[in-house]
C-alpha cells in the first residue's frame, strides 16, 4: 500500500463518498493489493447513499409507516428518534449517509 493510496482513502473518507466502517473495508483490500480506492469502493459497492432527494423519500416512507415512534419523538421522547433511523438505514442496505439521515429526520420532525 504506496502513501498515495492511503491519502486517496482519507479523502473519500473527508469527502463522505465512504463511511469509517467501509473505509475498514477498503484498508483491507488495499492491504490485499485489489487495486486502486475508487475502484475498491466500486468493486465491493461501498459508496454511501448521499443524493438528498432519494434519501427524503426513504425517510418519508418510513416516517408513513413508523406513525407512532414519530408521535413519541415530538413528545419528547429523544429514544425513539433510533426507532427510525434503524429503518431508514435497513431501507438503504446500509448505505445511507447517517448524518445526513440525521439531519433530513430532524428537518421533517421540526
Amino acid at each position: 500500500m504506496s502513501a498515495a493510496q492511503l491519502a486517496a482513502l482519507i479523502v473519500r473518507i473527508s469527502d463522505n463518498t465512504i463511511s469509517n466502517n467501509a473505509a475498514r473495508q477498503v484498508f483491507e483490500g488495499l492491504w490485499n493489493g485489489e487495486g486502486e480506492v475508487d475502484a475498491i469502493i466500486e468493486t465491493k459497492g461501498l459508496k454511501q447513499m448521499n443524493d438528498t432527494g432519494e434519501l427524503e423519500k426513504i425517510i418519508d416512507e418510513v416516517l408513513a409507516a413508523n406513525p407512532k415512534n414519530v408521535e413519541e419523538f415530538k413528545a419528547g421522547n429523544a429514544k425513539a428518534l433510533n426507532g427510525l433511523v434503524g429503518p431508514i438505514m435497513k431501507a438503504s442496505k446500509g448505505k445511507a449517509n447517517p448524518g445526513q439521515v440525521n439531519a433530513l429526520l430532524m428537518k421533517k420532525l421540526g
